[in-house]
C-alpha cells in the first residue's frame, strides 16, 4: 500500500483542499477519487478567488451571466454552486459506498456573516437548498456568533463543516454546539442518523504565530518549542474529542444513530521551509479524523509521507510543551483569538477581491 492507502487504513480520510472547474472538466478530480487518493473536497473564499479570478476557466459561464445583467454576487453563486454540485456528483458513489462516512464537498456561507448568527443560519439553509445534494457540507466559522448558528443548522438536518477553529476551548464549544443541535432535532421528533459534521481545527498557522513570539523572546527554552505547539494543540484537542464522544451524553445520541463529529485537521501545508513538508499530516494520524490537504501537500505525502498512528503518541510531551509555553509567558488563548480574527478577515478580503474581479469582468462585457 502507498502512504495514502495506509493512512486510510488507520482510520483517517484525506480530503482535497481545492476546487477548480478545470479539475472537474478534464477528469483529474474523478481520477483522484477513482485512485482512492481523496475522499472529499473542501473549499473556501480564498480557493474560489484563486479559481475564478486568477484563471479564464470560468469565462465561458461567467460572460453570459454578466450579459444577462446578473449581479456579481449572483454570478459568483452560480459559478460556485455549479462546481460544488459537480463535485458532489462525482463523490456520490463513495458517499453511498461508505453509508455517508465520506464523499463530502464543503461550501462556505458568506464570510461577511461571520459575526451574524441569524444571517449565517439563513445562508446555510439557503445554500443547502440551492445545492440540493445529500453529500454537501455547509461551512460555518466557529466564531462566538457562529456557535448557535451551528446548533440551529444541525437541528435543521444540514451537514456542517465547522471552520476556523484554533483553540481547544473553542473546539469544546463546537462539539457542544453539534450535540445540542442533534438533541434539539431529536426533541422535535426528527431522525439524526443521516447528519454528518466535521470540526476543522487549523494547525500550521498556530506554529507560524507562536514561533514568531518564541523567536522574539529568544533563549534556549523558547527556541526549543518552535514547531511543537500546533501539533501539541491538535493532540490535546483530540484528547477532548475522545472524552466527549465516549461520554454518557454522547452514548444516548449514538443510540439514536448519531455520527461522531470527526476532527478535521486544516491548514496543514507547511509554512516554514525548515519543517518537513508532510509534518502536519505525518504527526496527526488517528481514527475518526480527516486531514484536508492542498495539492502540494497531497503530492508530498503520496511521495514520501509516513503513515503511522501518531495522533495519540507522545501525549505527555505535547502537554508538557503547552505547559512550557504558558510558563514562558506566552498566552496561547491570545494567539488563537488573534488567529481567528485574522482568519475571518482574510476570508472576507478574499471574497471581496473575488467579487471585485467578477464585477470588472461584468463591466467589461457591457
Amino acid at each position: 500500500m502507498n502512504p495514502i492507502q495506509q493512512l486510510h487504513a488507520l482510520g483517517q480520510s484525506i480530503w482535497y483542499d481545492n476546487i477548480q472547474r478545470k479539475l472537474l472538466e478534464n477528469g483529474e478530480l474523478a481520477g483522484m477519487i477513482a485512485r482512492g487518493e481523496i475522499r472529499g473536497v473542501t473549499s473556501n473564499p480564498s480557493i474560489f478567488h484563486n479559481a475564478i479570478a486568477k484563471s479564464h476557466d470560468y469565462d465561458a459561464a461567467l460572460l453570459p451571466l454578466a450579459a444577462s445583467g446578473a449581479s456579481k454576487e449572483a454570478i459568483y453563486e452560480s459559478l460556485a454552486i455549479a462546481d460544488i454540485q459537480a463535485a458532489c456528483d462525482l463523490f456520490l458513489p463513495l458517499y453511498a459506498e461508505t453509508s455517508g462516512g465520506d464523499g463530502y464537498v464543503s461550501l462556505e456561507v458568506s464570510p461577511y456573516l461571520a459575526h451574524d448568527t441569524e444571517g449565517t443560519a439563513a445562508d446555510a439553509s439557503r445554500l443547502w437548498e440551492q445545492v440540493n445534494r445529500p453529500n454537501l457540507m455547509i461551512k460555518i466559522p466557529a466564531t462566538l456568533e457562529g456557535l448557535p448558528a451551528i446548533t440551529r443548522t444541525i437541528a435543521a438536518g444540514i451537514n456542517v463543516n465547522v471552520t476556523l477553529i484554533f483553540s481547544i476551548g473553542r473546539y469544546e464549544a463546537v462539539m457542544e454546539a453539534y450535540m445540542a443541535g442533534l438533541e434539539a432535532r431529536l426533541a422535535a421528533g426528527r431522525e439524526i442518523n443521516r447528519i454528518a459534521s466535521v470540526a476543522s481545527f487549523f494547525v500550521s498557522r498556530i506554529d507560524t504565530a507562536v514561533d514568531r513570539r518564541l523567536e522574539e523572546l529568544g533563549g534556549e527554552r523558547a527556541l526549543a518549542l518552535r514547531g511543537k505547539i500546533a501539533v501539541a494543540s491538535a493532540k490535546a484537542a483530540y484528547v477532548r474529542h475522545k472524552a466527549v464522544f465516549s461520554g454518557e451524553r454522547w452514548a444516548k445520541l449514538a443510540g439514536e444513530g448519531a455520527r461522531i463529529q470527526r476532527a478535521l485537521w486544516a491548514s496543514t501545508s507547511t509554512k516554514n521551509p525548515a519543517y518537513p513538508d508532510t509534518k502536519y499530516v505525518d504527526e496527526l494520524i488517528g481514527p475518526d479524523t480527516v486531514n484536508t490537504v492542498p495539492p502540494k501537500t497531497l503530492a508530498a505525502f503520496r511521495d514520501h509521507g509516513t503513515a503511522a498512528p501518531t495522533l495519540e503518541s507522545n501525549l505527555e510531551s505535547a502537554h508538557a510543551a503547552l505547559d512550557e509555553l504558558a510558563a514562558l509567558g506566552i498566552s496561547l488563548d491570545a494567539v488563537t483569538q488573534e488567529l481567528e480574527t485574522q482568519g475571518v478577515e482574510a476570508f472576507a478580503n478574499a471574497f471581496t477581491a473575488l467579487l471585485t474581479s467578477i464585477e470588472e469582468k461584468r463591466q467589461g462585457n457591457r
